[in-house]
C-alpha cells in the first residue's frame, strides 16, 4: 500500500469544523474510555480562544480533506497539539507535521503528554524529542511528560 499523497496549508477559519472533528476522533480512538464529544463546547471554546489566536496552525489535507494539524506558538516553541486523522496514521504524515513545528520556532520545541501515551512517547522520541521532566494535566490530574526538542 502506497502513502497517500497530502498537501500542508495554512489554518483557515472556515477549517474550524473539520479540524475539531478529527481532532475528536483521534483522541477517542487513542482514549476510547473517555467520551470527546461530551468534550466539543469546551475544545471548541478553547480552539477558539487559547489556539486559533496564539499559535501558527498548519493543516494536512489528504485528496481535500482536512485530517490532521499541528499547532505551535513560534514565540515560545510550545507545541500544544499535533492531530493525525486515525485513518492516516503510519503514513508519515505526523513526521510532517514535527518537521513542520520545527520550522515555525527553529530555536526549540517543549511539549506535554499523557504519561500513559506511550505511542505518542515513541513518536517523539523518534523525532528528536528527549524527556526533560514530569507533571500533571491540569484538568484530568492525569501524569503528563514534558519533552522538549533542540537543534
Amino acid at each position: 500500500m502506497s502513502a497517500p499523497s497530502f498537501f500542508l496549508r495554512r489554518y483557515h477559519a472556515d477549517d474550524e469544523t473539520a479540524a475539531i472533528e478529527v481532532w475528536r476522533r483521534t483522541w477517542q480512538v487513542a482514549y476510547p474510555h473517555i467520551d470527546f464529544a461530551a468534550r466539543l463546547d469546551w475544545w471548541r471554546e478553547r480552539w477558539r480562544k487559547e489556539l486559533v489566536p496564539i499559535t501558527q496552525i498548519v493543516v494536512v489535507e489528504i485528496s481535500g480533506a482536512l485530517s490532521g494539524f499541528v499547532t505551535v506558538d513560534a514565540a515560545t516553541g510550545y507545541l500544544d497539539q499535533i492531530v493525525v486523522a486515525p485513518e492516516a496514521w503510519g503514513c508519515g504524515i505526523a513526521h510532517v507535521l514535527v518537521a513542520e513545528a520545527k520550522r515555525i520556532a527553529p530555536a526549540g520545541l517543549d511539549l506535554f503528554v499523557n504519561e500513559d501515551n506511550a505511542r505518542a512517547i515513541r513518536f517523539y522520541e523518534k523525532n528528536g524529542f528527549v524527556r526533560a521532566g514530569a507533571g500533571t494535566h491540569s484538568l484530568s490530574g492525569a501524569p503528563t511528560c514534558r519533552m522538549i526538542w533542540r537543534p
